[in-house]
């Protein structure tokens, strides 16, 4: 009975430490487990170089007409299609279509823990190459993060088609920006899912740009990880006792 008992204490315990995960966060992340996570790149398919090029050469012809028409496409995703891109109609259809056979290519596996402190913030922290992500922390009150730089301020979710550089996906994103006399710098972080469902997506960015327009930083970070308990790395087994 007493086992009963406290193996029932540790479930209402947990259940009631779960309900406190920020849903943003929970429903991606387990708390106080490792995560196996992984680095990610998007590698486009070799057959894409040559609309890519045709593409460039348009762009170095006619800068002006391709800036605006740049802002007008969405982040991510293959600019609508003009003749002035350099490509006819079936060119640029078959760029679409090596575009959708683009792979997610593991570059580094990291571990992944999601900790609360004392002040009640909670830290999203990654290893590796990701570090950085580990200096923001979210505070629920806010619905905000905080990093070095100062506050994220919760901007519009994420809801990318297929056609995005990652692919279909949703997710919340936070953002902070702030121009000075030396320059501009946007920092960035996104936490979501796969449009399968089936992995989580950590997505990080900061950059630092001169008043004259020269980017003196630039690192961005996409970390990868299997949803719910497939993603979680189990302790090692006991020994098992020694004969005697």
């Amino acid at each position: 009975m007493k086992r009963i008992s406290c193996i029932l204490f540790a479930a209402l315990t947990a259940s009631a430490f779960a309900a406190d995960v920020p849903k943003v966060i929970g429903d991606y992340l387990t708390p106080n487990v490792v995560i196996k996570g992984e680095i990610v790149v998007v590698v486009p398919p070799p057959e894409l170089d040559k609309y890519i090029a045709k593409v460039e050469e348009a762009a170095r012809k006619n800068p002006e007409w391709f800036r605006e028409h740049a802002k007008a496409g969405k982040p991510g995703v293959p600019l609508p299609f003009d003749e002035r891109l350099g490509l006819t109609k079936e060119e640029y259809d078959e760029y679409l279509k090596f575009w959708g056979k683009r792979e997610f290519k593991g570059i580094e596996a990291v571990p992944i823990r999601l900790t609360s402190g004392s002040d009640g913030r909670w830290k999203i922290n990654i290893g590796g190459a990701a570090q950085a992500v580990s200096t923001l922390s979210y505070d629920p009150k806010t619905d905000n993060f905080r990093s070095p730089n100062g506050e994220l301020k919760r901007i519009e979710d994420v809801s990318a088609d297929a056609n995005s550089t990652l692919g279909a996906w949703t997710g919340h994103e936070w953002k902070f920006e702030e121009k000075t006399g030396l320059g501009t710098t946007k920092e960035n972080i996104a936490v979501g899912k796969t449009g399968d469902k089936k992995f989580g997506l950590v997505v990080y960015r900061l950059q630092e740009i001169s008043e004259q327009g020269t980017r003196l930083i630039d690192r961005g970070v996409v970390v990868r990880f299997p949803l719910g308990a497939a993603g979680i790395v189990k302790p090692p087994a006991a020994p098992a006792p020694k004969k005697k």
